[in-house]
């Protein structure tokens, strides 16, 4: 996370964990959530675009900076609160298994329509703690993720279970080749290609394990509305997250605010060549 000029020990006070079983509830008090668009903006942005995109588009076509960003950044409204959700599961996952460090694609640089979410599975992390040794402690992370910030007849809970078994099933395995595929155009430079290959081979020893996530946004006003749709019983297969935001809608409008400001020019920023 050092390139996104973003401390990922941070987060872990962010997420607290109200339960575990036999779902996972997270409940973002007011505090770390107005604080979000300050803490954020830079990071996010750089899940988009790099600095150096930025700074090289921008004296190639000699538009502002913010120009080249709000070229990469999502529009308000689904696409946007969408993004948001996986953006922050990309923290949370990543601050769960501290002091191991997880990597992951930042599939939202990929995006072919700014309009759109990012195919394939939505947040993938890796945890090799013997890296570059294969060990049996090598995990692989997937989280479908969705997002709830408005009272709608949406169900979050039930569809991101829905659509992880997508993920069990055959989805991850596509989304591994497609990111290694990227990865050999030299579009992906946050994990390697052996680092993919060490998932996409499945069957390799030592063998690897892989864990999944189907985790809820959830503006915090409606979260108990939703928490009627929680599993009763826990699932060996997956693990379901509940996380209730404050504000949600008015959270992450207020961070994409600050992404769209946060250009290299504006500040000395940590990994500014990321």
């Amino acid at each position: 996370m050092d390139d996104l000029g973003f401390d990922i020990e941070s987060a872990l006070a962010w997420f607290p964990h109200q339960q575990e079983t036999p779902y996972v509830l997270v409940r973002v008090d007011d505090a770390h959530s107005s604080a979000w668009s300050e803490a954020l903006g830079v990071a996010v942005r750089r899940c988009y675009v790099s600095d150096s995109v930025i700074i090289s588009r921008a004296a190639a076509t000699g538009v502002a900076e913010t120009d080249i960003i709000a070229a990469a950044l999502p529009d308000p409204g689904a696409t946007m609160s969408g993004d948001f959700g996986e953006i922050l599961v990309y923290f949370y996952q990543a601050a769960q298994e501290l002091p191991e460090q997880a990597v992951g694609p930042r599939k939202w640089r990929l995006k072919q329509d700014r309009t759109k979410a990012a195919p394939h599975s939505d947040v993938v992390h890796f945890v090799l703690p013997t890296w570059p040794t294969p060990s049996e402690e090598d995990r692989l992370l997937c989280a479908e993720v969705k997002t709830k910030a408005t009272d709608t007849s949406f169900t979050p809970i039930a569809n991101a279970i829905a659509d992880s078994k997508k993920d069990r099933t055959s989805r991850l395995a596509k989304t591994l080749v497609w990111l290694r595929d990227r990865a050999l155009l030299g579009d992906v430079e946050d994990v390697s290609i052996d680092q993919l290959n060490r998932f996409i081979n499945a069957t390799d020893e030592p063998q690897a394990s892989r864990h999944f996530r189907a985790v809820a946004i959830v503006c915090a006003s409606l979260v108990d509305a939703e928490l009627g749709n929680a599993p009763e019983a826990a699932d060996d297969e997956y693990t379901v997250v509940v996380m209730s935001v404050p504000e949600l809608k008015a959270t992450y409008e207020a961070v994409f605010a600050a992404a769209k400001q946060a250009t290299p020019s504006a500040g000395s920023h940590a990994g500014a060549g990321e």
